[in-house]
């Protein structure tokens, strides 16, 4: 039997009917038809389905929806602004930190919560945050890059 519940994604309030034993990566992708966030090994291990609740990176697949309710999400759609590219997701393109690009949305979000919590990184403090996503394609270096130079420019333009 479905329960009414209320998520807080991106910034919007969302009403809907889920199974209680759906998974918020599931309700996400299926019934809010936010598809940014990536079904993976849906065991905790590879960081595809990482989105921001409450400001902590937090793995969707192994997060009940019902358990959501009342927390404010942030998936990777909820990034950019007016348009406008956030310095993460900016830095990503021109570093080159995007190859196949599947493990994207779970690392930008681990960024982000990092860099939201920490304006200034060390380099292993951002493998640290990283540490959680797997990505096959680029040997993680750009990604490291992308995160450090995001953090430089969003702390020159405070």
């Amino acid at each position: 039997m479905k329960q009414l519940v209320t998520l807080h994604v991106n910034g919007e309030d969302m009403e809907l009917a889920v199974a209680p034993h759906h998974t918020l990566l599931e309700v996400l992708r299926e019934e809010a038809g936010l598809t940014g966030t990536k079904h993976g090994c849906e065991l905790g291990e590879c960081g595809l389905c990482t989105v921001i609740v409450d400001g902590l990176p937090q793995f969707s697949c192994l997060t009940l929806a019902v358990e959501a309710q009342g927390r404010a999400i942030r998936t990777v759609e909820g990034i950019a602004r007016g348009g406008a590219l956030h310095p993460l997701q900016q830095a990503y393109v021109e570093t080159g930190a995007s190859q196949c690009g599947y493990c994207s949305p779970g690392m930008l979000m681990s960024a982000l919560a990092l860099l939201e919590s920490n304006e200034a990184p060390t380099r292993d403090e951002v493998r640290e945050a990283l540490a959680g996503n797997l990505c096959r394609c680029t040997g993680y270096l750009a990604i490291i890059d992308a995160v450090e130079l995001a953090a430089a420019r969003m702390r020159s333009a405070a």
